[in-house]
């Protein structure tokens, strides 16, 4: 009797380890199914233009949002299509709001941020980025025809209600303004031009190509380009893909960009000025 259930219990023992290598294995595949996957997916605000924005159909090269009936376009779209092809994957847009971005990369929501964002020391302590695929200057959109439209000095605003996106260096470099009157952060780009339009604000702080895309959508603007500007880093004005710690994406989204010369970037950035909508104001 004793026999027979010694028996039993080293039958019971050889199943259950069978199936833990079973289990084991199953996680291993799966993994290795997750890191091998044929999609690129790429987080983005879509609303920055001319980095990136929304629009209704795939005309001038834009790209189906996932989940959503709109489409992405702009020039992180165009940086976005030439890495996923170099990656030979396919690209698989994500639309989220800028304070999601971070998150979604950490969680594995998405494989990388292409989103017009900057290297910053304090990003970096979170995720990764790869070599920089844009670098710009500091600008003010202001409206057109306002005492501020011919100013040269950042010390120009003084007494001016100015703003900039929220959780962007943006907004922290308002505070170099002596006197200014630094107003609430807003959450985009699009928000902020209506802030502008409607006199809410006398201002706001942007990168140039923002600035050009704002002023070619709206006559009533005007961009001032500083003699004396903003104190920046150049991780402050640079932007990068961001990408999780120690991503095995990183050396060769570093080859894919390091192919794009910069008299193409800049041709897909003019192009993207172009191209942006309208409607985006």
């Amino acid at each position: 009797m004793n026999r027979k259930i010694i028996l039993m219990l080293i039958l019971i023992l050889l199943i259950n380890i069978s199936l833990i290598g079973c289990n084991g294995e199953s996680n291993i595949e799966s993994a290795e199914s997750s890191n091998n996957s044929d999609t690129f997916k790429v987080g983005l605000e879509a609303g920055y233009p001319p980095f990136n924005w929304t629009q209704i159909d795939d005309s001038n090269g834009a790209v189906k949002i996932s989940g959503n009936s709109e489409y992405a376009g702009g020039y992180d779209v165009e940086i976005a299509k030439k890495i996923a092809e170099g990656l030979g994957k396919e690209l698989e847009i994500v639309k989220l709001e800028w304070d999601g971005l971070l998150p979604a990369l950490t969680s594995n929501k998405i494989d990388a941020i292409i989103a017009g964002m900057s290297p910053t020391k304090e990003r970096m302590e979170t995720i990764d980025f790869s070599n920089n695929y844009y670098k710009s200057d500091l600008v003010m959109i202001v409206k057109k025809g306002s005492k501020y439209e011919d100013s040269t000095s950042i010390n120009d605003f003084k007494g001016a209600k100015v703003t900039a996106q929220l959780n962007t260096f943006h907004y922290s470099v308002i505070d170099q303004i002596d006197g200014v009157l630094k107003d609430v952060a807003m959450d985009s780009f699009p928000a902020m031009r209506v802030a502008l339009q409607s006199g809410m604000i006398d201002g706001y702080v942007s990168e140039r190509p923002e600035g050009v895309s704002a002023i070619a959508a709206n006559d009533n603007f005007a961009m001032v380009n500083f003699q004396e500007g903003f104190n920046t880093s150049d991780d402050d004005t640079a932007i990068a893909v961001g990408l999780k710690k120690e991503s095995d994406l990183r050396a060769k989204i570093n080859e894919i960009l390091k192919g794009i010369s910069g008299k193409e970037r800049q041709d897909i950035m003019d192009k993207a000025i172009k191209n942006q909508p309208t409607s985006q104001e």
